[in-house]
C-alpha cells in the first residue's frame, strides 16, 4: 500500500491533440483506484481532468473535486464523483487541494495548469508545506518548460536545492516512487523566524 493516500492531479480541462496524454491520464487515474490512492482534481468532466476523473471512478476508486462556485455549470461540473467540494473562488479551491492532499502530480495543461504548478512549488519553497510535486512528463510534453528551469539555475534566479523539488519521470509508477520517498528541505535561513 502506498505511502501517499491523496494526490492532487493539475492537468488541462482540454484533450489535447496527443493521445498519449489521454493514454497516460488513463492510466494514472487506473493506477490510483488500484493502489488506493484518492484522487483530487478541479471537478470537471472534461478534457484531461474528465479522462483522469473517469478512469479512477472506472475501476472503483474515490475522486474528490473542488470547484470554485463560478465554474459550477452542467456542462463542466462532474456530478458523480465520491466527493464535490465547491468553494467561493479560486484562491480558495487551490488552498482547499493543498490542506486535503498528501502530494501533486502535473500531467499536461494550458495556463491554468502552469500556474497551480508554480503556486504549489512556490509554497513548498517557502515551508508553507512538505510534500511532494510531481510533474509527469508524457512523451515529452515538460521538456522545453525544464529546459527554461534548468537556464534559470545557471544564470542564478533558481537555486539548484529548488529546482530539485521537483520530481520528474514520464511513468506513472516511478513518479509515485519518487514522491513517496520525498523528504522536505529545511526552511531557508532567511526565513526561520529566530533568526536575528
Amino acid at each position: 500500500m502506498s505511502e501517499i493516500s491523496k494526490i492532487c492531479v493539475f492537468c488541462g480541462s482540454s484533450d489535447g491533440n496527443d493521445l498519449a496524454i489521454t493514454d497516460a491520464a488513463e492510466r494514472l487515474g487506473t493506477y490510483f483506484a488500484k493502489n488506493d490512492i484518492t484522487l483530487v482534481y478541479g471537478a470537471a468532466k472534461i478534457g484531461v481532468m474528465g479522462t483522469l476523473a473517469k478512469a479512477t471512478l472506472d475501476h472503483k476508486g474515490n475522486v474528490i473535486g473542488i470547484i470554485p462556485s463560478f465554474l459550477k455549470k452542467k456542462e463542466v461540473v462532474h456530478l458523480g464523483l465520491t466527493e464535490l467540494i465547491t468553494t467561493e473562488n479560486m484562491h480558495d479551491r487551490k488552498l482547499k487541494m493543498q490542506e486535503i492532499s498528501d502530494g501533486f502530480i502535473v500531467l499536461p495543461g494550458g495556463f491554468g495548469t502552469l500556474e497551480e504548478l508554480f503556486e504549489i512549488i512556490t509554497w513548498l519553497q517557502l515551508g508553507l508545506h512538505q510534500k511532494p510535486i510531481g510533474l509527469l512528463n508524457v512523451n515529452g510534453f515538460y521538456n522545453d518548460l525544464l529546459k527554461l528551469l534548468e537556464t534559470m539555475v545557471r544564470k542564478g534566479f533558481l537555486s539548484l536545492e529548488n529546482y530539485e523539488l521537483l520530481l520528474v519521470d514520464n511513468t506513472v509508477e516511478n513518479l509515485v516512487g519518487k514522491m513517496n520517498s520525498f523528504k522536505a528541505p529545511q526552511l531557508p535561513k532567511w526565513l526561520n523566524d529566530s533568526r536575528a
